[in-house]
């Protein structure tokens, strides 16, 4: 009934009901890290942990509920039957807009365990989400550039050390690792300035997905592959939330981490290259999928 309104008013009333819907959430989370902070007990911080992501994956399924509500896309969706909330999975996906979030987090969704994103030690420090973050597990990793440790090599090493102790925390927690191996979102421009060799794709920057196995590569098992078509055009979030998208189309395939891929890309020359190699096949092999599902909609 909704989505029959005009766009700007769906806009606007989608817009404040996922407003609305993070500030409801928002508030147990934070009172949750609070109570988990005060009572350093594993047991206690266990049961918050999991009782923070309960909160965290009720304010994605009330944004689908929105969603369902203003919105009529159809998705067309493979391969989700392979997951399981049990695993510890890390998820790779082509970047095209913000909406690829929201789409990744509603498909995925009870179907894995909650998307975490590794982020700078510096945004521990942001007003009420830094806490957020800290109290869902969000893990914090604290790099350093080559030139800093050049003048400090005492340091070489510590910045993997450090994000390992953050995520020990999994060791007996199922999670997801959502990592955007493009590092910033496709637009023709940055393809045309890469000179990307892809025809879909900018180039994947390998230092940041070797970071994460190496930090957590004992505890993820399976790679989530995630491919995001959008046969309109790629929309942006007002786009999405105004009901203009009518299709997505996403491909999911689950695979096994060899534990090949898993070293020290940093300081190993062979191993970067061949790390490098896996990669750019595995970007190639997303290339051919997506020109797949170009082709099957003409």
């Amino acid at each position: 009934m909704f989505s029959m309104l005009p766009a700007p008013i769906v806009a606007s009333i989608s817009f404040l009901l996922y407003v609305v819907n993070t500030l409801f959430w928002l508030a147990p989370i934070i009172i949750g890290s609070f109570l988990k902070a005060i009572v350093p007990l594993k047991g206690w911080q266990k049961f918050f942990s999991y009782w923070l992501d309960l909160m965290a994956s009720n304010w994605v399924a009330v944004n689908t509920c929105i969603q369902n509500g203003f919105t009529r896309v159809d998705f067309q969706v493979t391969g989700l039957e392979n997951l399981t909330k049990d695993q510890w999975y890390l998820v790779l996906s082509n970047h095209q807009s913000w909406v690829d979030i929201l789409v990744l987090q509603r498909l995925l969704h009870g179907k894995i365990p909650f998307l975490k994103f590794f982020l700078k030690k510096e945004l521990i420090y942001v007003p009420f989400l830094g806490i957020a973050w800290w109290a869902l597990d969000f893990p914090f990793m604290k790099r350093y550039s080559q030139s800093f440790l050049k003048k400090n090599p005492h340091l070489i090493g510590s910045d993997i050390e450090t994000t390992r102790k953050a995520c020990e925390k999994f060791k007996h927690k199922p999670v997801s690792v959502m990592n955007f191996i493009e590092g910033t979102r496709y637009t023709p421009q940055k393809h045309s300035k890469q000179k990307s060799p892809f025809k879909h794709l900018l180039r994947p920057k390998a230092g940041g997905i070797a970071f994460v196995l190496d930090a957590m590569g004992e505890h993820l098992t399976k790679i989530v592959n995630v491919t995001i078509h959008y046969p309109d055009g790629i929309p942006d979030f007002f786009d999405f939330i105004s009901g203009k998208v009518k299709t997505i189309e996403v491909r999911v395939e689950t695979q096994d981490i060899d534990r090949a891929v898993i070293g020290d890309y940093f300081n190993d020359k062979a191993f970067k290259q061949n790390f490098q190699r896996w990669v750019n096949q595995l970007w190639l092999d997303k290339d051919e999928t997506l020109d797949n599902m170009v082709d099957n909609q003409k």
